[in-house]
C-alpha cells in the first residue's frame, strides 16, 4: 500500500526548499515529502562549489541586457531577486534562517570590458541603467586609478598601451551560498514535519484515475523500492528534471531538450590575493559560448572561509547532473523533441567551436584567461575545480536561456527545467508556480504571502521611494549594503 501525501518534493535543491518552506507557511496542514537521490541535500547545482554564489540581480551580468538602451529584463531579474531579499528577511526574523552572514555577504558588482567597441556598449548601458531606481549607486568608470581602488588585481601591471578598457561598480551586490541556505531551509522543514527522505531516486511517475501522482522511488541503500502517492508533485531534480517529466507522460513536456554544459573554476583560498579582491567581476562572453560561460572573477565566502573563483571553463558530458548516467543526452530524444535538438546541432557551429576550444584548453591556457583579468596572476596560487552541470533548454529549435516552468493543465504536478539565474529567483519562480498550479488557492494565500514578502504582487522599480525603502529594509535585516 502506497501512503497518500498532499506534496511530494523530488530534488534536494534550492528550488524544492524553497517551494516547501511557502507551503509550510501557507498550509501547515498539509503532509509533505521530500526526495533526493543523494545521500545529503544540495549537492548538485545548489551546492556552493557548484555555481559562482552571485546574487544575480543584473547589476554586472551582460547578457541580461544586450540592448544597452533597453533595461527591461535586466530590471525584471532585479525584481524577482528583491522578493527572495524579502522572504529570507521575513525567514530569518521568524529563526528559520540563522545569522544571514552564514548565506549572505555584501560583494560589490562590477562589469570589466576592453576594446573599444565594448567600452562605449558598457557606458551606453551604465547611461541608461543609471536612471533606474533598483540600480541606483552605479558608477562608472574608464580611469586606471579609480577602477584599481575598486578592485586592485585588475589593474595591477595592466600596461597602458593596450586596447581601453572601462567598468562598472555597485557596490551593494552580493555574494550567495546557496548550498548554505538550503540546508537551513530543509533543516527547517524537518522541524516542521517534512519527511526528508535521502537515498532515495524516484524511478517513474504514474497519473491514476483519483487525479494523483504514483510517485515510485528506490532507497540507493537498502535497495528497497518506494511508492507514494501525491496529490501534488513538484520536480526540482534540475537536469534530472525533464527525464522525469517525459516519463509522466504530460502532453506539456512534448517538443523540449536539454542540452548539458558543465564547468571548470580556478580557485584560490591564497589569504593575500583574497584580501585585496572584494568583488565580483563580470564580463563579456566569447563568441558562441552560452551566456552561462561569462568571464568572472569572484570573491567567495563559503563556510566563512573567503576564496578567489575564476571561470568558468565550459567541459562537455553527456550527464545531466554530475552524478547522472552517461545515457543522460541520448535517453531524452523523442520523436516530438528530436527535430528541434537537430536544429539547435545546426545552428549552434559557434557554440560547438567553443566548446572544443575549451575542452583543448591546457592549465596554462586557462592562466592565461585569467591574466586578461589579472595581469600578475600566478599559475602556483591556482587550483582547478569541477562545477556543476548545467542542462539548457532547447524548444523549438533554440537554445534558450534562463529557467522555464512545465505544469500540466490540472497543476497537479510541475517541474523546473533550465538553469540561471534559476536561484537567485527562486521566490519569484516558486510564486509563480504556487499560482498557477493553486489557482483555487492562491487569493486565500495572498496575505500570507504578503507577510513574508510585502511588495508581493507589486514592482519597485517604479517608485523610487518605494524601492529605496525595500532594499535598505532588507539590507539591514541581512547584514548588507544597501
Amino acid at each position: 500500500m502506497s501512503e497518500t501525501v498532499d506534496v511530494v518534493l523530488i530534488g534536494g535543491g534550492i528550488m524544492s526548499a524553497t517551494l516547501g518552506t511557502l507551503l509550510k507557511e501557507l498550509q501547515p496542514d498539509w503532509k509533505i515529502v521530500a526526495l533526493e537521490r543523494d545521500g545529503e541535500v544540495a549537492q548538485e547545482s545548489s551546492n556552493a562549489w557548484n555555481n559562482a554564489g552571485t546574487g544575480h540581480s543584473a547589476l554586472c551580468e551582460l547578457n541580461y541586457m544586450p540592448d544597452a538602451a533597453d533595461p527591461s529584463k535586466a530590471v525584471g531579474i532585479n525584481e524577482q531577486f528583491q522578493q527572495s531579499r524579502q522572504l529570507w528577511t521575513s525567514l530569518v526574523a521568524k529563526g528559520v534562517l540563522d545569522e544571514p552572514s552564514t548565506f549572505i555577504n555584501s560583494a560589490p558588482h562590477m562589469t570589466f570590458v576592453t576594446g573599444e567597441k565594448d567600452v562605449a556598449y558598457l557606458k551606453a548601458r551604465y547611461e541608461t541603467l543609471k536612471e533606474q531606481p533598483l540600480f541606483e549607486g552605479i558608477e562608472y568608470s574608464e580611469d586606471s586609478r579609480v577602477i584599481h581602488q575598486w578592485a586592485p588585481l585588475l589593474m595591477e601591471k595592466r600596461r597602458k598601451t593596450d586596447e581601453p578598457f572601462a567598468a562598472t561598480r555597485v557596490p551593494a551586490g552580493t555574494d550567495v551560498d546557496f548550498g548554505s541556505l538550503t540546508r537551513r531551509l530543509f533543516d527547517h522543514l524537518k522541524d516542521g514535519g517534512v519527511d526528508v527522505l535521502l537515498n532515495h531516486e524516484v524511478k517513474k511517475l504514474s497519473r491514476q484515475k483519483d487525479g494523483t501522482w504514483l510517485v515510485r522511488s528506490r532507497n540507493k541503500v537498502g535497495r528497497t523500492p518506494g511508492y507514494l502517492n501525491a496529490r501534488f508533485v513538484f520536480v526540482g531534480a534540475g537536469g534530472w528534471a525533464i527525464k522525469l517529466l517525459q516519463g509522466s507522460g504530460i502532453p506539456e513536456i512534448k517538443g523540449y531538450g536539454v542540452f548539458p554544459i558543465g564547468g571548470q573554476f580556478l580557485k584560490t583560498s591564497d589569504p593575500a590575493l583574497v584580501a585585496r579582491h572584494r568583488a565580483k567581476v563580470y564580463s563579456q562572453a566569447a563568441v558562441g559560448a552560452p551566456p552561462m560561460s561569462v568571464p568572472h572573477l569572484d570573491a567567495r565566502v563559503v563556510d566563512g572561509e573567503g576564496s578567489l573563483l575564476f571561470g568558468p571553463f565550459a567541459t562537455f558530458s553527456p550527464k545531466f547532473l554530475k552524478k547522472g548516467s552517461w545515457l543522460d543526452i541520448v535517453s531524452q530524444v523523442r520523436p516530438h523533441n528530436i527535430g528541434s535538438m537537430l536544429k539547435v546541432a545546426v545552428t549552434n557551429l559557434d557554440l560547438v567551436k567553443y566548446l572544443v576550444g575549451e575542452l583543448l584548453k591546457t592549465h596554462a591556457k586557462k592562466i592565461e584567461s585569467l591574466r586578461a583579468f589579472m595581469p600578475t596572476a600566478d599559475g602556483a596560487d591556482w587550483e582547478l575545480i569541477q562545477a556543476g552541470q548545467r542542462a539548457q533548454v532547447m524548444k523549438d529549435g533554440k537554445l534558450q536561456f534562463g529557467t522555464e516552468v512545465v505544469s500540466a493543465a490540472d497543476g497537479s504536478i510541475a517541474g523546473l527545467l533550465g538553469a540561471s539565474p534559476g536561484a537567485s529567483t527562486a521566490a519569484t519562480i516558486m510564486l509563480n508556480l504556487l499560482s498557477s498550479c493553486f489557482p483555487d488557492r492562491i487569493a486565500g494565500w495572498e496575505p500570507q504571502l504578503r507577510e513574508l514578502i510585502p511588495t508581493y504582487g507589486e514592482t519597485l522599480n517604479g517608485d523610487r521611494a518605494k524601492a529605496e525603502a525595500t532594499t535598505k529594509r532588507t539590507a539591514e535585516a541581512l547584514g548588507i549594503l544597501a
